[in-house]
């Protein structure tokens, strides 16, 4: 477990620059919806959507044709994916500055993984949030829509907390099969010793010299 300490800090620098990054550029602001706002803002807030005729929010607002819910998905997958390539790059750093780092602090460290490309693993984190967590984003908001008014604001408030518990496994998960999908993360190629003597076998499959 010490061995792997590099990687989960890293992995909740990662998660923790995504989640306040989700959180700070989507709040809707009074100004990302001016004129006047920066690009940043704009981009980030609904400035656009509403200027190409899409939902603002998610793609399952009420009174929008088809076109314009696909573009409210294909919008907030360049956001979700800006926020990702970003964040994967800083976290990929991290990780792998602290794995440099204990290799030259501790000459009995044996690094388990191969270290990341760092734009290889932060084109996985865009691809993942910009179709995943996206996705994601977009049923639970449209879950709310429909759910919250119908239902008690107690069951509303537990089947939200559950739904979005069982959403995090689920990110969690569709990230580790994105990232084996495209070799991103990688287990380290070590040698077994070779062990040659009586009811052993060798490196090449063989057992006191002679095949199985």
């Amino acid at each position: 477990v010490i061995h792997e300490l590099a990687f989960v800090f890293a992995t909740l620098i990662v998660g923790s620059i995504i989640n306040f990054s989700l959180m700070w550029f989507l709040a809707p602001t009074a100004s990302a919806g001016s004129a006047s706002a920066s690009f940043t803002s704009k981009f980030f807030g609904d400035y656009f959507l509403r200027k190409m005729g899409a939902p603002p929010g998610h793609m399952f607002e009420r009174g929008f044709p088809i076109s314009a819910r696909i573009t409210n998905f294909m919008y907030k997958g360049t956001v979700f994916a800006t926020i990702g390539v970003c964040a994967g790059i800083l976290g990929t750093v991290i990780s792998n500055s602290l794995i440099a780092l204990r290799k030259a602090t501790d000459p009995n460290f044996v690094q388990q993984n191969e270290s990341p490309n760092v734009l290889a693993n932060a084109g996985c984190w865009a691809l993942h949030m910009g179709l995943s967590s996206n996705a994601r984003y977009q049923v639970l908001n449209g879950m709310d829509m429909v759910v919250q008014p119908i239902v008690p604001q107690g069951a509303f408030r537990l089947l939200t907390s559950v739904v979005r518990s069982a959403n995090n496994v689920v990110g969690g998960v569709s990230f580790v099969m994105i990232a084996k999908m495209f070799g991103v993360q990688k287990s380290a190629e070590s040698e077994e010793p070779v062990v040659v003597g009586k009811g052993k076998k060798n490196g090449k499959g063989k057992k006191n010299g002679k095949a199985n």
